[in-house]
């Protein structure tokens, strides 16, 4: 039986992944910060239908220094590491606090990064190990407006590239699931007028469903995706990249 870790369990596109592995005989750490009811209702519920299976609730705050190595303490196995965990910030660069800015880089930057370090013997324990984060297409294309998500998100593509090197040997990949516009609660900030506008930008006319993004991260678990490292993989519908 395989285990992953999903990184940001409860949000939209997290929540999803979790739902689709199960569905695909995947024992799960379920990651958390505040959302515990979720987390909570979601494990009842995957229990309750793949009782051959264990799913597993952690709760951390990825703001805090020792986040890492709290994760880490409550891992067992582990085959996969996945990052669905993010958020976003409006406005002018030259008007976005360097709090903000800190906060960023401390939730989808440092913490992952050391999480990854303190995780690496047991990724590649069965020379079968996959890192996935779930970037975005702004870390390719850049946004204005996005400056501090831009450059986070692109830090996840450049990481992947040098780091899938030195992991290659050891079986274990590292790539980059890039979305473009998703029907999630970050992008429900849109007026109905701003969200028609940018359908008619993506050459498909919507934006993507959650589940459209969980597809990509299920194929990069497969056996036979073993020949696809330091990637990032753009779904965008068309639209920028």
């Amino acid at each position: 039986m395989k285990w992953a870790l999903v990184i940001g369990a409860s949000g939209d596109i997290g929540s999803d992944v979790v739902q689709d592995l199960a569905q695909r005989g995947w024992s799960l750490y379920l990651h958390y910060n505040k959302n515990s009811k979720r987390i909570a209702d979601l494990i009842a519920q995957l229990r309750q239908r793949y009782s051959s299976q264990d799913f597993l609730g952690i709760q951390a705050d990825l703001l805090k220094e020792n986040s890492a190595e709290k994760v880490k303490e409550q891992l067992f196995c582990l085959d996969a590491l996945i990052f669905a965990e993010g958020t976003t910030s409006y406005g002018l660069f030259r008007e976005m606090p360097s709090a903000q800015l800190h906060e960023m880089l401390q939730m989808q930057i440092v913490t992952p990064f050391r999480l990854i370090q303190l995780l690496e013997d047991k990724l590649a324990q069965n020379h079968f190990g996959r890192i996935i984060f779930i970037g975005s297409v702004y870390g390719g294309a850049g946004s204005a407006m996005e400056v501090g998500y831009s450059t986070v998100k692109g830090a996840l593509t450049a990481f992947a590239a040098a780091y899938s090197k030195e992991v290659a040997s050891l079986g274990v990949t590292v790539n980059v699931i890039a979305p473009g516009a998703v029907a999630t609660q970050m992008n429900k900030l849109f007026t109905v007028e701003e969200k028609n506008e940018i359908d008619d930008k993506i050459p498909l006319g919507r934006f993507a469903s959650t589940s459209e993004i969980s597809y990509w991260v299920c194929a990069m678990l497969k056996e036979r995706a073993s020949y696809m490292t330091g990637q990032t993989i753009y779904v965008t519908g068309g639209w920028l990249k």
